[in-house]
This record gives structure tokens, C-alpha cells and sequence, in this order.
């Protein structure tokens, strides 16, 4: 009996050590090729309609995640087709737990890819991957919908396989790229946003929202949303340049 609870304890450990030790960082051409990939499935507007559907999970994780760290019941998430998005919570229709859950949108995409950039150069490539693994898994419970759960368990699933089946090099590009893909991919939703609003469309964005609950006017919350993607752009991208 003891010495099965030494292997597992020993096994535990190894893992964790495993899960929070550094991993070298790959190579500038490395680096360089996955910000390229990252552009390529950001910038043109065909391969952007698909993969704007892993920025909708971050956006409405986002929602999700600060609904509850400020005390609200997170009642559940619809991801869609569309690459739109709804997250439902109950509780106060006003105050600051409302306008932090309406305001974590927008900024979730580029802050989780600056905490990202953050870890890795730190080397904490594995821990990424894990991190990312266990948000996706948790945010799966609370999707209420087929699409969405769908996307989410296609993405979570890619983790998966890449954490466990790859090789070192493997995990540190699809690791670099995914980080890249956050930090490029949060910029453009908020000026897509603000172009659709200066046609008479989305009047009830999250800017929107966030200028009701506050009596601000949505131009400085779409300040606020460039301001955090920019800035996160720029930050996370020296990180992982190492500059």
C-alpha cells in the first residue's frame, strides 16, 4: 500500500515538475514563421471568417470567466456559426460586476495572448498548453448550444493531441502560433465593430452596453478596447521576439 502511494506521489510529481518546469525557446526563424501563419489566418478576410471563431471562445470566455470572478451566476454560453457570440449571467443589472463582465470581450482575446506571450518567455511552454487546456474543458460545461460545443471540443481536442502526442519543437510552434494568433486576431474585432456600428449596425454591442451602464459614450469604450488590444500587440510581441 505504501509503496503504491510513493509511485503515485512520484508520478504526481514528476508531472507537475513536467507541467511547471521551463522548455528552450525555439529558434528566431521559428518565432518568425508562426507570427507569418498567425497573419495569414488573420488578414485575409475568407480564412478570417473561420478562424475568428477561436477569438469568439476567448471573447465569451471572457465574459464568462469575469462574470463569475465578480460574483455573478454564469448561466451559459452560445458560440455561432456566424462567429457571433452570447453569454448569459444573472445578477445585478448594474454596477461594477456588470461593466467588467461587458467590458472583458473585446479585451480577453489580446490580454490572454499578452499572459501568454508572458509565459513563454518565461519557457513555460507545457504550462500554456495545460493552462489553455483546462480554460477550454471548463468552458465547455457551461456551452449551451451544439455549434458551440462543437468548437470548443475541435479546439480543446487540438490541445489535447498536441500536448500529449508532439514532440518539444511541435508544441513550441503550435504554442508561439497560438499566442501570435490571440494577440493579432484581438485587434481586429473591435475595429470591425466600430465599422459596423458607423453603418448603422450593432446597436447593441458591448460598447453599446458599456455606455448605458456607465453614461460614457461607446467612443471611449472603443478606445479602451484598441488601447488594450494595441498595447498587448505590442508587449506580447517583444516578448516573444525576446527584444
Amino acid at each position: 500500500m505504501e509503496s503504491t502511494v510513493s509511485t503515485a506521489a512520484a508520478s504526481f510529481t514528476s508531472l507537475w515538475d513536467e507541467v511547471s518546469g521551463t522548455q528552450p525557446d525555439p529558434d528566431l526563424w521559428v518565432v518568425i514563421a508562426t507570427l507569418g501563419a498567425a497573419l495569414a489566418v488573420v488578414v485575409p478576410h475568407t480564412l478570417w471568417r473561420l478562424s475568428r471563431n477561436a477569438i469568439t471562445i476567448a471573447h465569451e470566455g471572457g465574459h464568462g470567466l469575469v462574470a463569475l470572478l465578480t460574483g455573478r451566476t454564469l448561466t451559459g454560453i452560445r458560440l455561432h456559426s456566424d462567429t457571433s457570440g452570447l453569454t448569459v449571467s444573472r445578477g445585478k443589472p448594474h454596477g461594477i460586476g456588470m461593466i467588467l463582465t461587458a467590458a472583458a470581450g473585446y479585451t480577453a482575446p489580446p490580454l490572454l495572448g499578452l499572459g501568454g506571450a508572458a509565459l513563454l518567455g518565461a519557457g513555460r511552454i507545457t504550462l500554456l498548453l495545460w493552462l489553455a487546456t483546462a480554460l477550454l474543458l471548463a468552458m465547455l460545461v457551461m456551452i449551451r448550444n451544439a455549434y458551440g460545443a462543437l468548437t470548443v471540443l475541435v479546439t480543446g481536442g487540438t490541445f489535447v493531441l498536441v500536448s500529449w502526442l508532439a514532440g518539444p519543437q511541435v508544441q513550441a510552434a503550435f504554442a508561439y502560433a497560438v499566442v501570435w494568433f490571440l494577440l493579432l486576431g484581438g485587434v481586429r474585432p473591435a475595429f470591425e465593430l466600430q465599422a459596423k456600428r458607423a453603418r448603422g449596425g450593432a446597436g447593441d454591442s458591448d460598447a453599446d452596453q458599456l455606455s448605458r451602464l456607465t453614461h460614457v459614450p461607446a467612443g471611449m469604450w472603443f478606445f479602451l478596447f484598441h488601447a488594450v488590444s494595441l498595447c498587448s500587440l505590442l508587449g506580447g510581441g517583444r516578448w516573444l521576439l525576446g527584444w
